[in-house]
């Protein structure tokens, strides 16, 4: 915790819990008598905080507002990751919140969001304004699938639904027992043991068409059976014999994909003429198919020789779309 997130914990602390002692602050912040003697120095002489110590009850508590110059606490900004999950929450629940019953619910947590962003030392609008979110391709479930998935979650129970499974242009009618959700790439998805294969499954909730809540209860997963359900493969479909992948990037590609995790377990490094050597472990090959696409002529594939063979092949089905004039309707 660096010194201006101090001042704010303070700040917290000093105004929930006032008056309060000098040992529970250094207890509540971990740091040493001489760190929140310090601090608290800082903050009535130079941020004109009315912090005083209240000898009868022990502790530090506000003056009666009003008293002196106005006390305003710095700016304090957040790093990447924090305002990155900030302003997707805010954009994710001013979405919900459209046309939803859920107002009532939502707004509370809304302003929430709206005074932490504040914190930064500017207006939540401004805040906004200077850092913009930029979701592509989403997804989007409509309400009345997925409240009944959370509900079938949190409750226990076991889902009937009808679902599309795209790859094979196919439908089939489900019951599933709903593990746990996972938001991945602008879209949702659902881990769920599936009666009908008796398997685990990953379903994506945009491709659910209907959902009916069961009365029978889910069938439980044991955590770490659940944890490690795939968890070393590629992509948000994990399921099988897992392998290595080489990739080869060209040196005008190495210095983007050099800085990018593509996998917790990866192994890069950068070879004499300078491209990019990348090995990954996947089961399941089609997402990550598409990531090599889309890296085109900046990219091989090394091994395994399926995998080499499947991208070759869509490389050569592409080609042959683009070697015949283009058709309009």
């Amino acid at each position: 915790m660096n010194q201006t997130e101090r001042y704010y914990r303070i700040d917290q602390l000093v105004r929930e819990r006032g008056p309060i002692s000098r040992e529970d602050l250094m207890a509540a912040l971990e740091v040493s008598r001489a760190t929140i003697t310090r601090d608290l120095n800082y903050m009535r002489d130079r941020l004109h905080a009315p912090i005083v110590h209240d000898r009868e009850a022990g502790g530090y508590r506000f003056e009666q507002a009003g008293i002196g110059p106005q006390y305003e606490l710095p700016g304090l900004w957040f790093n990447d990751q924090e305002i990155l999950a900030l302003l997707t929450m805010h954009r994710m629940l001013e979405d919900l919140d459209t046309g939803s019953l859920l107002g009532p619910r939502v707004q509370p947590m809304v302003a929430r969001l709206r005074s932490l962003l504040g914190s930064t030392g500017g207006d939540a609008d401004e805040v906004m304004r200077r850092v913009r979110v930029r979701p592509a391709q989403n997804r989007p479930v409509p309400p009345r699938r997925f409240e009944p998935i959370g509900n079938a979650l949190v409750n226990r129970r076991r889902l009937e639904i009808e679902y599309y499974t795209r790859s094979r242009d196919a439908r089939s009618l489900r019951e599933i027992s709903p593990q746990r959700l996972t938001h991945y790439r602008n879209a949702w998805y659902l881990d769920a043991w599936c009666h009908t294969t008796e398997s685990m499954r990953v379903f994506a909730l945009d491709a659910i068409e209907a959902v009916r809540l069961l009365d029978a209860q889910a069938r439980e997963i044991a955590p770490d059976a659940l944890e490690h359900e795939g968890e070393d493969g590629y992509g948000i479909y994990r399921s099988g014999e897992l392998r290595e992948a080489v990739l080869r990037f060209s040196p005008e590609a190495a210095r983007w994909v050099s800085a990018e995790i593509w996998h917790p377990r990866q192994q890069g490094r950068l070879l004499p003429d300078g491209s990019w050597e990348l090995r990954l472990p996947f089961a399941t090959s089609t997402e990550l198919e598409m990531d090599i696409l889309r890296h085109g002529p900046d990219v091989e594939v090394l091994a395994p020789t399926d995998l080499r063979e499947r991208v070759a092949a869509r490389l050569a089905a592409a080609l042959a779309r683009y070697g015949k004039p283009a058709q309009q309707d």
